[in-house]
């Protein structure tokens, strides 16, 4: 077998490379039985954790090594399954909650606009209220200062006051 820089100066070594190093993670698989495995067609912990004993030992493995490798192999994969299940769960969770804050907003939103729009209502009728109030008052005014008029002896109607102005002219006048 060549060397490292070898390996990876071919067509797929960096696959090798990095397969043969996922396999040395395993206890008890150095880097002639992980380049052993790996020629056998064993490239992945997955692989070697469907594998017999028996595909392990016709592979070049020791009978005990490969049942030892076995057992590891199919603790590791089972791990790499639970954290994959966990990994869909968290995922899941989450878009849950996305989903959930979604229409959260959208609900508080539609609620503001209905507020919104309730006020506006209100403050135009309380507008229209007071507007109607400041008529009435002034027609109420009005009609008493007529009246006041018509009672010394007025026509009802508001008199004139003359400005100094003209005033003045009618003294020249005279």
């Amino acid at each position: 077998m060549g060397s490292l820089g070898e390996i990876m100066a071919t067509k797929g070594g960096a696959k090798k490379v990095k397969a043969i190093e996922t396999l040395q993670s395993l206890p008890g698989v150095g880097k002639a039985t992980a380049e052993k495995l790996f020629k056998a067609g064993f490239n992945t912990i997955a692989k070697i954790a469907s594998a017999t004993q028996t595909k392990l030992v016709s592979a070049g493995l020791a009978a005990g090594s490969a049942k030892n490798i076995l057992k590891a192999a199919k603790a590791a994969n089972k791990v790499k399954k639970g954290t994959a299940k966990a990994k869909q769960a968290v995922n899941k969770t989450a878009k849950q909650t996305v989903s959930k804050s979604k229409a959260a907003v959208k609900k508080t939103t539609s609620k503001a606009k209905a507020t919104a729009k309730k006020t506006a209502s209100k403050a135009k009728s309380a507008a229209k209220k007071t507007t109607s109030k400041a008529k009435a008052t002034a027609k109420k005014t009005t009609s008493k200062s007529k009246k006041t008029d018509s009672d010394h002896g007025g026509t009802g109607k508001m008199l004139k006051t003359p400005s100094l102005k003209d005033m003045l002219k009618r003294i020249k006048k005279k």
